[in-house]
């Protein structure tokens, strides 16, 4: 009675915050935890093949929904948290969003992101059979500390699933250094050397094994690349899946187990996302070519590289939380040739992180670019991040200080440019694109 009573007064509570306009996707997964604490484990001892786990610091949403995608083109029923609420709440949502009044759930697969710092608790609920990795950088100080802390905590729900397979990005050496002691490990990774050469703050400077400084061929971007230890020997594994041939002008395609994969989607980042999501594929007996027309089909969530048209001018959203991700939304304004006008958007809410000190680990230094027509700052932390552009040696002419976004939008959009490029960090995320939703809708 407890488990159904739970289903029903969640549905209740999804209904009512869809109505208020709101996401509804992390507060009725909390409501239901109190009426049936193991509510959880009885949902996903329904699901008939794998519960997969999506972790890492960068790209874990795109990842996770591009599985989703490829696994629903293929005719199968997925539980998936689409919309990133990847804490235990928000994962118990996205069970009973699927689940009939009776609280069962008729699903194939359960595809699911879940935070970092949060997995070794929600690995108390369930037992993933698959996990994929997709990067390990600095995020959020105040709340997961340094690195090594954030690994710790992977290593600790790692212990909870001993014979889960593993997909590791094996450009990455803090995150390939987790397969080093499970026993059914893949890597995927980009063998080639892309050229980017940006200089950009890298972790994973030392060997994990030994403690040894690692050694680089090159650098794809943060730590990825090419790299080993002189000392130990630890060293980028040869991945199974490797992404060659790779484009990357407006939206980027590859080619991966004598397979080419075309995305509707911009940034290099995108094609780890999208191997990560070949790998996990390939590993359930999906053919290679049914793999690749899942992803071509596959639609970015909220602030993904989203577009609007807004008084006839494209207006290109993007959402960055790290110093890494933040860079990765630098190259993808720089390599547009056209001119824009460019809205940074920074709050310091919880979800964030209070701590704003990271922005100066980001490199706005490479934003001095004459095709940029205009600067804006937006957010709770506006006057914080103008303070970074001028220190980056921004023209202050060029600089606008705002904080009301529905007019820092409009002003941006009545600018010079030919487009515009918005980039904001969690809590503006939805609100923002709310707007432009509007804004595009008006126009």
């Amino acid at each position: 009675m407890r488990k159904i009573l739970a289903v029903w007064a969640t549905k209740l509570a999804i209904l009512g915050s869809k109505l208020l306009g709101k996401n509804g996707s992390s507060m009725p997964g909390s409501l239901a935890l109190k009426i049936c604490p193991d509510i959880l484990t009885r949902l996903s001892g329904d699901i008939k093949k794998d519960i997969i786990a999506v972790w890492g610091t960068n790209g874990k949403t795109t990842t996770n929904n591009m599985i989703s995608t490829v696994l629903e083109e293929q005719g199968y029923k997925v539980v998936c948290n689409k919309v990133g609420s990847n804490m235990l709440p928000g994962v118990v949502t996205a069970f009973i969003s699927f689940s009939s009044l009776t609280g069962k759930v008729k699903a194939d697969y359960a595809c699911l992101e879940m935070d970092e710092a949060y997995a070794r608790i929600i690995l108390q609920y369930l037992t993933p059979t698959k996990i994929v990795i997709t990067n390990l950088f600095r995020d959020q100080m105040d709340r997961y500390g340094e690195i090594d802390t954030t690994i710790s905590y992977i290593q600790m729900a790692l212990d909870k699933a001993k014979d889960a397979v593993l997909i590791l990005n094996g450009d990455d050496p803090l995150t390939a250094s987790l397969g080093l002691k499970h026993k059914n490990t893949r890597y995927y990774g980009i063998t080639e050397n892309l050229g980017l050469n940006l200089n950009e703050t890298r972790e994973g400077r030392y060997c994990r094994v030994c403690g040894n400084e690692l050694k680089y061929d090159f650098y794809q971007y943060g730590q990825l690349g090419k790299y080993h230890c002189s000392k130990c020997g630890f060293s980028r594994p040869m991945p199974q899946y490797d992404g060659k041939n790779i484009t990357a002008d407006d939206y980027v395609s590859f080619d991966v187990c004598d397979t080419h994969v075309d995305l509707p989607c911009k940034g290099i980042y995108n094609i780890y996302n999208a191997l990560a999501a070949f790998s996990f594929c390939d590993t359930c007996g999906i053919e290679k070519q049914d793999i690749a027309k899942g992803l071509q089909k596959y639609k970015g969530q909220v602030g993904r590289m989203e577009e609007f048209t807004i008084k006839g001018k494209l207006v290109v959203f993007n959402l960055a939380k790290n110093p890494a991700s933040f860079n990765q939304s630098i190259g993808n304004i720089i390599n547009e040739k056209r001119t824009k006008d460019v809205i940074i958007g920074i709050n310091d809410n919880d979800p964030d992180g209070n701590d704003v000190s990271w922005l100066w680990d980001v490199d706005f230094e490479k934003l001095n670019n004459d095709t940029i027509t205009s600067y804006t700052t937006s957010g709770i932390r506006s006057k914080d991040m103008a303070v970074r552009f001028k220190y980056a040696g921004i023209d202050t002419d060029k600089m606008t200080v705002g904080g009301d976004m529905r007019q820092d939008i409009l002003n941006a959009v009545n600018g010079s440019g030919e487009r515009v490029y918005m980039v904001v960090n969690y809590t503006l995320l939805f609100s923002t694109k709310k707007i432009l939703s509007e804004l595009e809708a008006e126009s």
